[in-house]
């Protein structure tokens, strides 16, 4: 008997997709049936585990358990999002640009991640392989955008309005909600040109409210998921002898 087909006759299969589910994308969950009857059932430790789904399972679970709990990475101080630009923000937007151009081959103007995205800080401390999967639970594909320069603006426009989206290799000020004085790169927005932006697929299908990022005059994929450039990343730091650090830069200024 396969292990699925165990979980099916066990009656784990319900927890089995909701996990998948959810490991799966960024969308809503929204389940397709309803039970007739309320079947409250109270989960304890007072359940006896049936011995042959545990012992079918065990030798996954140490499996997957020692790839978790691999150290890839030191933290001094901890990584946690807020408004505009944070030190895991910014940390991984600008990843998300460098990790990408390493795959794509070709330069990228900017990366991007709205903190909808960023599920779990890293703490301080030694950083797993499942601390990874906490921060970034979803199977997205980074993709790399072509703008127009109408659309830039758009994007910097709504970073300023609803302040859960950072970006990296650039720069603005927000007044009254409004995004000024954007510079890509070191040089002022020029509407007149286009741009490339690396970020995840469900924010380039309009994930987070950005359905102007519909309007990219190109989309390719990079061949690489937003977890794996995460975890690219933070190995990379390591095998260069450096811990994971990030910061606030200043490449949002808020005029009050």
């Amino acid at each position: 008997m396969s292990l699925f087909s165990l979980f099916r006759t066990r009656g784990l299969s319900l927890g089995l997709g909701i996990t998948l589910a959810l490991a799966g994308c960024q969308k809503e969950l929204v389940p397709s049936v309803s039970l007739s009857v309320n079947t409250d059932i109270p989960v304890n430790t007072q359940i006896t585990p049936d011995p042959t789904a545990e012992s079918t399972i065990a030798p996954f679970r140490i499996k997957v358990d020692q790839t978790m709990n691999e150290v890839i990475g030191q933290a001094p101080v901890a990584l946690e999002k807020g408004e505009y630009e944070s030190s895991l923000g910014n940390f991984v937007a600008d990843l998300s640009r460098t990790q990408v151009m390493a795959v794509y081959g070709k330069p990228v103007d900017m990366g991007g991640m709205t903190n909808g995205g960023l599920r779990n800080p890293i703490d301080q401390g030694p950083i797993t392989v499942g601390d990874v999967f906490e921060l970034m639970p979803f199977e997205n594909e980074m993709m790399v955008l072509t703008l127009s320069g109408a659309t830039v603006q758009e994007m910097f426009d709504f970073a300023a309005r609803t302040k859960i989206l950072v970006i990296a290799n650039a720069a603005y000020t927000v007044r009254n909600g409004k995004a000024e004085a954007i510079s890509i790169g070191g040089q002022p927005l020029d509407i007149n040109k286009t741009y490339t932006l690396a970020i995840s697929d469900y924010l380039a299908n309009g994930g987070d409210n950005m359905g102007f990022l519909k309007k990219a005059l190109k989309s390719e994929k990079a061949g690489l998921l937003a977890r794996d450039a995460i975890m690219k990343e933070i190995q990379q730091h390591t095998a260069q002898g450096k811990p994971v650090t990030a910061q606030k830069d200043g490449r949002v200024k808020v005029i009050k």
